[in-house]
């Protein structure tokens, strides 16, 4: 449950924290994409913050790398094995030796063309590399696994310019995980240039994701009707509110919306059962004080 609840919480900063037009891809570029596809229509969409990279093809298809990385290598391997087995249950997989530590690809079957896909996925050292291409309008050919691959070759090159580290984040410290994580277990990572992510060994999580945004875009969030008690919070400007009791999602969540010189912040607890800071937004605001003066 903990590597799950980890993911799910990476996938939501990874959309937070995308720039609607990435300026180049640190694993490989449209170039080599082009290059071992034989399609030169490819074009970059988004770095997910420096942790994976996002093209568009002309055709409606998409090809996603994702660059996972894990505390240890041991941590790495577990993960591995998780989304081998989750992939594994959409297309048959088969081991390709000699690429990194370990290395699965396939691809769905040629009956299959409303969901079809193919996808390599490396171990290397205490990073996963994740190359998932999706079609449409046609099954996914196996023959393009193997350029996947010499792209999955790239990307393993290059792992060493992800944006993700352990240890230090520009927008959370250890300090902050005091009344909301256990301290004797606690993870701090750093996710992306802007987004930061912390946990304890029974998964509850506190992170920031920073995006820019304008400022009409906050209050409308701030003004909509949803499923969540809204507290405004003028003491961060006219655009901060919190969230707080959620009747769907995680309910035990408290959340905190700040936005200045064109940025939001967004900063999460979110506890895997109920926990004394769920039903209030107040200690959080500790937290976004200190955000909210980095931005």
């Amino acid at each position: 449950m903990r590597i799950f609840s980890c993911l799910l919480i990476l996938f939501l900063l990874g959309l937070a924290a995308s720039e609607s037009r990435a300026e180049t891809c640190p694993f490989f570029t449209e170039a080599q994409l082009a290059g071992a596809t034989r399609d030169d229509s490819w074009t970059l969409i988004s770095n997910q913050d420096g942790r994976g990279c996002i093209f568009a093809g002309h055709a409606g298809d998409t090809l996603m790398l994702s660059v996972y990385r894990q505390p240890s290598a041991d941590r790495a391997k577990e993960l591995y094995e998780t989304f081998r087995k989750t992939l594994g249950e959409r297309m048959t997989l088969s081991a390709i030796p000699g690429l990194g530590e370990a290395t699965h690809a396939g691809a769905t079957s040629p009956s299959e063309t409303k969901k079809a896909e193919a996808a390599v996925i490396t171990l290397t050292g205490d990073y996963i590399v994740s190359i998932d291409l999706h079609k449409t309008g046609g099954p996914a050919d196996p023959y393009i696994l193997a350029p996947l691959s010499a792209l999955a070759v790239q990307a393993i090159k290059n792992t060493g310019k992800s944006s993700e580290r352990f240890g230090s984040c520009e927008w959370l410290s250890a300090a902050d995980a005091a009344g909301f994580l256990d301290e004797s277990t606690l993870t701090l990572q750093r996710t992306g240039a802007n987004s930061c992510l912390m946990y304890d060994g029974a998964a509850n999580t506190l992170m920031v994701a920073v995006t820019a945004v304008a400022s009409e875009t906050v209050m409308t969030m701030k003004n909509r009707p949803g499923g969540c008690q809204h507290v405004p919070l003028p003491e961060f400007g006219k655009e901060a509110f919190g969230e707080h009791s959620c009747k769907s999602g995680n309910t035990n969540a408290v959340s905190i919306h700040v936005w200045k010189n064109g940025r939001e912040a967004w900063i999460v607890f979110a506890p895997t059962k109920p926990h004394p800071e769920s039903g209030s937004v107040n200690r959080l605001k500790d937290v976004a004080a200190r955000v909210y003066g980095k931005l």
